[in-house]
């Protein structure tokens, strides 16, 4: 299966892509704006290709509740890092947003892909990626939850079953759109509207969603269900082996691009299990021979 990202084009029939992420914010939930400032985010995103990631995911809006930023903020802390990453390096780039306008900047500077996790609450980014055939768009189910914290959520007749349907909508508006299918990828929400049982749930059922023909990719890095999943005072800067547990299994279940925030451990992790199934051979085999 093969995904165009710009200028590259990921093969991931060889293999599942490691995504690093790269936070321009101040208020991540994870490092607390370590990367907010240009320089250090370069750096972090030129570090996840030297681990071996295939690709970097640049945001500058915290995904769940945190300071409102407009689209010009927003611009001038992606920007600037697209620019300069593009210039330095070969790495595909992803951008992490919901706004058209910030989209099609972020790919005129040298992006390949836009990660909306609000599943296309913007009417006009379909038109944004139609432009751009070698762009590639994710689709993310958010079950209602754009910035906020679920209560409740309650999903029939199962959650995986209502994720897989709504992707198909996605999937409908932005072909209707003009987006070429080729050019989508499928994203099921972990934790976004989502109980912790519903993201396990959605995790262990991924073969249902790898059978819409699309990469799926899935952003389970350090969440809230993994730390809930180990205790209830597991901070998520705990929750490195819960992480890396999750991504072997959701390559074993058939996900395309596991987006993460330490790149190293998870291609070691991802590497492995791919071998073990076969899917790759070791990167030598000496031992007994030698």
């Amino acid at each position: 299966m093969l995904l165009r990202l710009g200028n590259r084009t990921l093969d991931l029939a060889r293999g599942a892509g490691v995504m690093g992420i790269v936070n321009v914010t101040p208020d991540s939930f994870y490092d607390g704006g370590a990367t907010a400032a240009r320089e250090d985010a370069v750096a972090a995103a030129l570090a996840h290709a030297e681990a071996g990631a295939a690709l970097v995911d640049i945001g500058g809006v915290k995904a769940g509740p945190g300071q409102h930023v407009d689209a010009a903020s927003e611009r001038e802390r992606v920007l600037p890092v697209v620019e300069e990453l593009r210039e330095r390096s070969t790495i595909p780039i992803s951008v992490d947003t919901y706004r058209a306008e910030v989209a099609a900047a972020a790919l005129d500077a040298g992006a390949g892909m836009v990660n909306d996790v609000t599943g296309l609450s913007d009417p006009e980014m379909t038109a944004v990626v139609a432009e751009r055939p070698d762009a590639a768009l994710v689709l993310m189910h958010h079950g209602g939850q754009v910035r906020g914290r679920p209560f409740r959520p309650d999903y029939h007749p199962d959650v995986t079953t209502a994720v897989r349907v709504r992707l198909e909508e996605l999937i409908a508006q932005a072909t209707q759109a003009g987006v070429a299918t080729e050019q989508l990828v499928v994203d099921p929400g972990h934790d976004f509207g989502k109980s912790t049982w519903h993201s396990l749930e959605v995790t262990r059922r991924l073969p249902e969603l790898v059978a819409l023909g699309r990469p799926v990719l899935v952003a389970l890095s350090r969440k809230d269900f993994l730390g809930e999943t180990l205790g209830p005072d597991v901070t998520p800067q705990q929750r490195l082996e819960a992480s890396l547990a999750a991504a072997a299994l959701a390559v074993d279940r058939g996900a395309h691009l596991i987006r993460v925030h330490d790149s190293a451990a998870t291609v070691a992790a991802v590497r492995t299990v791919e071998t073990i199934l076969g899917r790759r051979p070791p990167a030598t085999a000496l031992r007994g021979l030698v």
